[in-house]
């Protein structure tokens, strides 16, 4: 039998009893490490947006399709609509773009709040790359990129499942090793804990002991 490190003593918490905010920082504490979807979208206007997610998953292998949870607006915008949905569902296309951890200092920056008019890309100093078969932008500095186009939008509770099929994936020659397989040691994926973010330790097979 495995070593049990934890004591059996337990806290139980019953959401109709708690805040949903109260709620939401246990599941954010709880369900890690997340990958982040960084996603790039332009506005009917052509703007260009970026903003990071990281309530996101594969929600299908066939045909490939990915999915991200958006939440509603910031505090102060409290019952608005992010733009990044907006987009998605203006123009019913986006890139999900993977965070790397050497780009964590400009992803954070385009996670601030700004109005609608304003371009991340800019903002975080970053490049917006043509997409191949969608209008709107990749991001050059990813290592991957997936072009989506959506499938449906399913409203949950506060939050949006956007469900995208990928039209085409794109990695650089650097960090794709063949057999489609990419080196996630040299990459390093950034991934979100609860209010911190966690880079790559080395990986390992399981089980351990063998």
């Amino acid at each position: 039998m495995p070593e049990q490190p934890f004591k059996n003593k337990t806290i139980s918490f019953y959401p109709e009893e708690l805040e949903a905010k109260q709620m939401y920082k246990l599941l954010i504490g709880s369900v890690v490490p997340r990958p982040i979807a960084w996603i790039s979208t332009i506005s009917k206007e052509g703007i260009n947006n970026l903003a990071p997610f990281s309530f996101f998953t594969v929600a299908s292998r066939q045909p490939p399709t990915l999915l991200v949870s958006i939440g509603p607006g910031v505090q102060e915008r409290r019952g608005t609509i992010k733009d990044t949905l907006t987009n998605i569902r203006d123009t019913e296309e986006y890139v999900i773009n993977i965070v790397p951890e050497a780009l964590a200092d400009a992803m954070h920056e385009s996670s601030m709040h700004v109005e609608p008019e304003v371009d991340e890309f800019v903002r975080a100093g970053l490049t917006p790359e043509a997409s191949e078969k969608i209008a709107a932008p990749a991001l050059k500095e990813s290592p991957i990129a997936f072009e989506c186009k959506l499938d449906q939008i399913i409203p949950v509770g506060s939050d949006h499942l956007v469900l995208g099929e990928i039209v085409k994936a794109r990695f650089s020659d650097d960090i794709y090793l063949g057999n489609y397989k990419t080196d996630i040691d040299n990459w390093k994926p950034l991934a979100r804990l609860a209010g911190d973010y966690a880079s790559l330790s080395p990986s390992f097979r399981l089980p351990k002991n063998k």
